[in-house]
Formats: C-alpha cells, sequence, structure tokens
C-alpha cells in the first residue's frame, strides 16, 4: 500500500541563545490546525505490537521503492519522482559514478582530481550508494574509510570554533583527513592501519558474543611524523538512501527531542549540533557521524574537496585537502577548463549530484507482520531503542524536492548527539561534538546492507561485523539498553535482529 500523506560548556553556552529562539518553533509553521492533529495522530508512539501500523511498510512514505531485492536496492530514485525529475537522478547517478582522473588530461571535463585523495569516484567509497566497511585486518587496505585528523585549537581557533567558522584544527602538514592515495609523482599522505583486539561479552543463555577494538595508526606517512598530539578517527562512508527526506524533517520537530541535561531523567541527553550552511547562517547540522553539515549540497561539496581533491563553488580551492606546508603538491595543474566553469565540479554538476543524493529511496520493509518481528519490534521499544532511534517524522510541505513534501517517514533516527560511552569515543571533538558523542545514525534499509555490500561493516569506524555486535557497543546514553539486550533471553535477542533486519 502507498501512503503519500497531503492536503561542550563552553559550546553549550555560546549556543544557548539560539536554542532558546529554536525551541520556540515546536509549534510547525507549514501545517494547519487540521494537519497538525493528524501529524500528532500518525507519529504517536506505538504500544500495540500485535500487529503493523498503519503505512508502516512504506518506510519512504510514497517515495519508498517497491523494486525487486537486490545489490542495486539502494540505487533507486524516489518513486514519487515526475518524469523531467528522473532524468535529473540519472544525470546525478552518472556524476556520482564518474571515475575523475589527475590534470592535466585529455578527458578535460573529468579531470582535476587530488592531487591527493581519497577515492576517484563517488560510489567507490558509498558502494552501490550502501555503506562501506573497515578493513579486516592490518594488510588490507581502508577502500571506503577514511582518517579524519586533527590538532587541540589555540586560544583565537577555539573562538573560531565556538563561532562556527571553524570545526576543527587540521595537523600542520596534513591537514584535516588523511589522503592515501596521490597524483604520479606526488607521494601520498599514509597508509591506514588497522588491527583489532578482540573483546568477549558475556550474554545471557550461556552465549559469548566476540567484539572487535580497532587499533587505529598511519604506516609510512609520506611527508615526515605527524604532530605526537595529532587525534585520529576512522569512518566508513554511511549509506546514501532517504538523505532528502532526513533534509525534509522539520527542525522544530527534531529540537523538540533535545534533553541536554536530561531532565525527564530518563537517562538520555540528546542534543542538536548547529552549524554555519554555506550561506554562513546557524542551522541544525543533520549530517556526517557527528552532524557536521546542515544540508545536502553542503556534504556533496565537502566531499568533493576531502575525498577527492574537487573544486565547487562551495569548495572552491582547486587544490583540496593539499596544505600550505604540501608546496609540490599545490605546485601540480588543477583541472578547471574555462570553457566548463571556474571549479573543476562546476555549480550545475554539483546541482545534479545533490538532486542524485537526495532522491535515493528508501526500500520497502519486508515481513512486517511476521510474530517474530512484530515480537522484536516490542523488544526494540522495551529496550529503550527507541529513546534515540525515533521511529517516525512527517516531512514539512516545503520541502526542497516537492516530491518529499508532507510524508510520513520511518527513518529510525532523532538526528542528535548523544554520549555513547568510552567503546565507541574516538576523543576528538568536532565543532560542538565532544569525542564522545556521535550523531544517531537512520536505521532504515540496515537490514538490507549485507545484500547490497556483503563487506559492509555497522558503526562510524565499521568496527561491528554484526548487528548484534553494532548494538553491544553502545555505551553511554545507550548502556541501559545495552544491559537490558545482555540480559534478555536468547530468543528474544533473535526477535530483535529479525526486527532490525526488517527494516
Amino acid at each position: 500500500m502507498r501512503f503519500r500523506f497531503r492536503g561542550t560548556v563552553m559550546a553549550a553556552a555560546a549556543f544557548s541563545a539560539f536554542a532558546v529562539q529554536t525551541h520556540a518553533v515546536n509549534q510547525r509553521d507549514d501545517l494547519s490546525e487540521r494537519d497538525r492533529a493528524r501529524v500528532e495522530e500518525v507519529t504517536r508512539t506505538a504500544d500495540d505490537f500485535s500487529e503493523p501500523e498503519a503505512f508502516e511498510r512504506m518506510q519512504g512514505g510514497a517515495a519508498t521503492t517497491t523494486k525487486l531485492i537486490n545489490a542495486d536496492i539502494f540505487s533507486h530514485p524516489s518513486a514519487t519522482l515526475e518524469f523531467a525529475e528522473q532524468q535529473r537522478f540519472l544525470l546525478g547517478n552518472g556524476l556520482f559514478r564518474k571515475d575523475w582522473v589527475t590534470a592535466p588530461s585529455s578527458t578535460q571535463a573529468s579531470d582535476g582530481l587530488g592531487p591527493l585523495f581519497n577515492a576517484r569516484a563517488c560510489q567507490s567509497c558509498h558502494i552501490k550508494d550502501g555503506r562501506g566497511h573497515a578493513p579486516n585486518g592490518p594488510e588490507e587496505q581502508a577502500t571506503s574509510l577514511l582518517v579524519r585528523l586533527s590538532v587541540p585549537p589555540s586560544e583565537e581557533q577555539e573562538r573560531e570554533i565556538l563561532e562556527g567558522y571553524l570545526s576543527s584544527v587540521g595537523e600542520p602538514v596534513y591537514g584535516g583527513q588523511l589522503q592515501d592515495f596521490a597524483a604520479a609523482g606526488l607521494p601520498a599522505e599514509g597508509r591506514v592501519r588497522i588491527e583489532y583486539e578482540e573483546l568477549p561479552v558475556s550474554l545471557s543463555g550461556g552465549e559469548t558474543a566476540h567484539l572487535r577494538k580497532p587499533v587505529l595508526s598511519i604506516d609510512k606517512p609520506g611527508y615526515g611524523p605527524l604532530r605526537p598530539d595529532t587525534m585520529l578517527s576512522a569512518r566508513v562512508a554511511p549509506p546514501m538512501i532517504g538523505l532528502g527526506l532526513l533534509e525534509a524533517i522539520d527542525e522544530g520537530d527534531i529540537l523538540a527531542r533535545e534533553d541536554p541535561n536530561d531532565a525527564d531523567g530518563d537517562g538520555i541527553s540528546g542534543r542538536a549540533r548547529r552549524v554555519r550552511d554555506e550561506t554562513g547562517q546557524w542551522k541544525l547540522g543533520r549530517f556526517g557521524w557527528k552532524g557536521n553539515a546542515a544540508g545536502i549540497m553542503q556534504q556533496s561539496a565537502d566531499a568533493f574537496s576531502h575525498d577527492m581533491g574537487l573544486s565547487t563553488p562551495l569548495a572552491p580551492d582547486h587544490w583540496g585537502e593539499c596544505t600550505g606546508a604540501q608546496a609540490a603538491c599545490r605546485a601540480i595543474p588543477h583541472g578547471a577548463q574555462p570553457q566548463f566553469g571556474d571549479q573543476e565540479v562546476p555549480g550545475d554538476l554539483l546541482e545534479l549530484v545533490a538532486f542524485y543524493s537526495r532522491n535515493l529511496a528508501v526500500p520497502a520493509r519486508r515481513d512486517i507482520d511476521r510474530p517474530e518481528v512484530l515480537a522484536g519490534k516490542k523488544v526494540f521499544y522495551e529496550a529503550g531503542c527507541a529513546g534515540c532511534h525515533t521511529p517516525k517524522f512527517v516531512t514539512r510541505r516545503d520541502a526542497v524536492v516537492p516530491a518529499l513534501a508532507f510524508q510520513l517517514i520511518w527513518p529510525y533516527t532523532d538526528l542528535l548527539l548523544h554520549d555513547m560511552g568510552d567503546g565507541l569515543a574516538d576523543n576528538r571533538p568536532e565543532g560542538m561534538a565532544t569525542g564522545r558523542e556521535w550523531r544517531t545514525p537512520p536505521l532504515w534499509g540496515i537490514g538490507l546492507t549485507k545484500t547490497v555490500n556483503s563487506e559492509a561493516s555497522y558503526l562510524h569506524d565499521g568496527r561491528a561485523r554484526t548487528l548484534l555486535e553494532a548494538i553491544l557497543w553502545h555505551g553511554g546514553e545507550a548502556e541501559a539498553a545495552r544491559e537490558k539486550v545482555v540480559e534478555m533471553e536468547k530468543a528474544e535477542r533473535e526477535n530483535l535482529i529479525r526486527f532490525l533486519e526488517s527494516l
């Protein structure tokens, strides 16, 4: 059935005025009184687990794809797109899959890669529009995982961070991200090396789960040793589905779930991250593992610049992550061609990639009425998982893409930052996000992760090989939920996983 719903302490102080202002907007200005009542009704927390909720199968509203389940299931357009929009989607798809080359090249519309880079194409990391994976050992190449770098800020840099003009301070020579590939004749910045320590976890019923704790290091640094106080954080590429729908959630609906001081005493203290968008305005950070981008256009431009060294109107430096200390890197020719524009990825191409990214459809759920799935859903709620993984929202009527407007969606995220404990901490602050905080990732489509990419792994650094491992790494605000899972009977845990696999 288809349903289109119609008709830090210093950081906290610095943003308090903004928080008060935005919390006042919890009454949506895009809804009539009648529509507001309808939205409140359909987004009410479930309390009956004997049968599926209405429209639950269509996770992305009317935009949900019902195509055949196979390795391409994350690569279909929103079902609500008009014909002309589908053509734009296909053009964006071509750019997303395009292999860029270093300059100068005979293929002038495709050169400008690097000089330092992590991948030649967006699709190289977001494999079939799904998530990447961590290497399984120290000898394996990190093909869809990157490493962020930063050093402690000076007093002046800390002010810039609080004012939102700086997210973190890059390593003086290597910058904010390690690039493990380089143009011919130029050394790469280094090689990511990940080893694992095994951590056994005892579960009720005599079971033992085996987690793997990553130990991250950089081999063969190409430009000398990194500063001793450099902080490292590994990140796998997240899945691309449903991004436009997340962008279309009303900001007030998200901010209404903030509880930075745990006023309700439930142990969950989510808080929004505020960032400056491409216009310099304060906005809610919705994208990235720590909520570092407000919108899809900004996120796309950052990826072009940092991951592939390609300039765009929003990130116009042709040499990407090459720092001033890497003189040979900045001396290499760039790929901007006067006949195409001032950047290597002109504005119209960036817009096509952003349109594609906004409209990758969420797949329909499977087996939603099976008894074990319904039992697993009940366990999900009873364990407290829905405290952060908010099941549903209704998107704004005036969404950027009209085809995504006023949809009942089921992303299972609150898009807020949460303290996830010591086990998952990267101890690397980013903007107002601490080294223990992560944005709640959406769960829709998570059951098809291995269908799309059999090597895919979970959590921000890909350490978890299974959904159960991912759950058992939860700590901090999620510690109580994790302990309930540990103490469950085996059948209950299996039902919980079966529910997640249906998403």
